[in-house]
């Protein structure tokens, strides 16, 4: 077997795949995440630049800054940069506001023109100094040294000292930060991640649905032949894969199981032949002889002891009558029973079927007419002759129609025979309008011993069975109770 073609190699492939495309899409997600949070840095280095420039400017420069960013041809404030920039602050060295981008922290003046300034530790709420560990002890002056983590400030500010004749000065520059996007950064991985965890749950789903369901269907077929249905088969026998192989083998199995069961039944139906053929030929000997003594002794009490008075004479008449018949009853059960058990030697010949079938019909016309039962032969036109043994035919017919006149009793009835071509046969139908089959008994009738007569020895439908199966032909039988039997017979056509 192709490695390729078997089912640990589909399944090698397909789990690598997963694994491969579940590393793929992490590491391009990781790379998305790496290249957006350079960006994001580079953006930040930028503002934080832009910003010190811009303070170190409002230090120098008597403008404020914000009159210096409304300036022409600057190089660092562009909107990127502007965006990201919340506030700078300008603090001298006395801890005074001397310069912001927010005007509310701007110096101002009273009513006697002297300047009045805003102290850095009057601010609230600014957002938390970062790397402030620097600043030595100047980092005590700052009102956001100890601004705790869950405290509703937005962004991060950035102290930068300096060095001026006057003293130490402070650029305070505060960016912005979005928690909204620093959340979606945060999260997305964990997304992508959980949306290739369940894409890879939903494949193996049906990866287990789809490699476990031929192993369930092998279940169910060992029930089944466990059960005793070995005509069952297995679904996936056309797999190419180790599945395919093991259904292929065990139908392969059930088929010589059904097989040997078919044998073992033949082989049964053999060995009850001979015993029949064994019994029969006992009875034979042991019985016939004896029952041809009593025969010749009943013709001779009936010739010679015969009573002279009228009324005696016809109940002897009776009497022995009765005998010869019940002898004769005997007689023909072992017929049946010889019949049956000895193998026959047909005499193949060009046949008229319907030739046969009225030689048949004479022998039930007497009782048909004594019960009222109207005889139908129908012949098709251009019915071929058959090849048969005529006089071996004659009992398969005699049987069943003594069968159909005892079915429909001394009520009367239609007894239809009807003979057609039928492509390589001939098709005889017998059909009667008696009391019929019961279904149960349908698949039975042929079986040897089996009858729904009380006297019946149960061999004649089977001896029917035996004869047309040796003449290669077939018998079907449809039957509804009280309405009518149909027995149909084909014989294949002379060559």
């Amino acid at each position: 077997m192709n490695f390729f073609n078997t089912f640990r190699a589909r399944l090698l492939i397909i789990l690598a795949f997963l694994l491969v495309a579940t590393l793929g899409v992490q590491l391009y997600v990781n790379l998305t995440n790496s290249r957006e949070n350079n960006r994001l840095r580079e953006l930040q280095a930028q503002a934080l630049v832009a910003g010190f420039v811009l303070g170190t400017n409002g230090i120098t420069q008597k403008e404020y800054m914000n009159e210096l960013i409304k300036r022409g041809g600057q190089t660092f404030f562009d909107e990127k940069i502007t965006q990201r920039i919340k506030d700078i602050i300008v603090v001298n060295q006395d801890w005074h506001i001397t310069d912001s981008l927010n005007e509310d922290y701007l110096p101002t003046t009273d009513e006697n023109d002297k300047i009045k300034y805003l102290n850095l530790n009057e601010i609230r709420n600014l957002p938390p100094l970062v790397t402030g560990n620097r600043l030595g002890e100047d980092l005590q002056k700052f009102p956001n040294t100890n601004t705790p983590e869950n405290e509703e400030t937005d962004g991060e500010m950035h102290a930068i000292p300096v060095a001026t004749d006057q003293g130490r000065w402070y650029v305070l520059v505060t960016l912005k930060t979005d928690k909204r996007e620093i959340f979606q950064k945060a999260t997305q991985p964990l997304i992508y991640t959980l949306l290739i965890l369940l894409f890879s749950t939903v494949i193996t789903l049906l990866l287990v649905w789809r490699f476990t369901r031929p192993i369930a269907n092998l279940s169910e077929a060992a029930r089944r032949v466990a059960e005793g249905d070995l005509s069952y088969r297995v679904k996936n026998a056309k797999r190419t894969d180790e599945i395919g192989q093991l259904a292929l083998q065990f139908n392969q199995m059930t088929a010589e199981l059904e097989k040997t069961r078919h044998l073992e039944a033949q082989l049964q139906q053999a060995e009850k032949s001979a015993v029949v053929g064994r019994l029969a030929s006992a009875i034979a000997h042991e019985i016939r002889n004896p029952l041809n003594y009593i025969n010749l002794t009943l013709d001779h009490l009936r010739a010679k002891f015969a009573p002279h008075e009228d009324g005696k004479r016809g109940d002897f008449e009776k009497l022995t009558a009765q005998l010869k018949t019940e002898v004769g009853r005997i007689n023909n059960q072992i017929s049946d029973f010889l019949r049956y058990s000895r193998p026959v030697k047909l005499n193949l010949q060009p046949t008229e079927v319907r030739r046969v079938i009225e030689d048949s019909l004479r022998i039930v016309e007497p009782q048909a007419e004594d019960q009222n039962i109207k005889i139908n032969l129908v012949e098709r036109e251009d019915v071929p002759p058959i090849r048969g043994d005529a006089e071996i035919l004659r009992s398969v017919f005699s049987n069943l129609f003594i069968n159909a006149v005892q079915a429909m009793g001394k009520d009367g009835g239609n007894l239809n025979v009807t003979v057609s071509p039928a492509g390589e046969s001939v098709k005889i139908e017998i059909a009667d309008t008696g009391c019929g089959i019961l279904a149960e008994n349908l698949d039975k009738i042929f079986e040897p011993y089996f009858s729904t007569k009380e006297t019946g020895t149960g061999l004649g439908l089977a001896i029917v069975k035996k004869i047309v199966d040796d003449h290669n032909g077939t018998i079907d039988v449809e039957s509804r109770l009280n309405e009518g039997t149909k027995f149909t017979v084909r014989l294949p056509r002379k060559d």
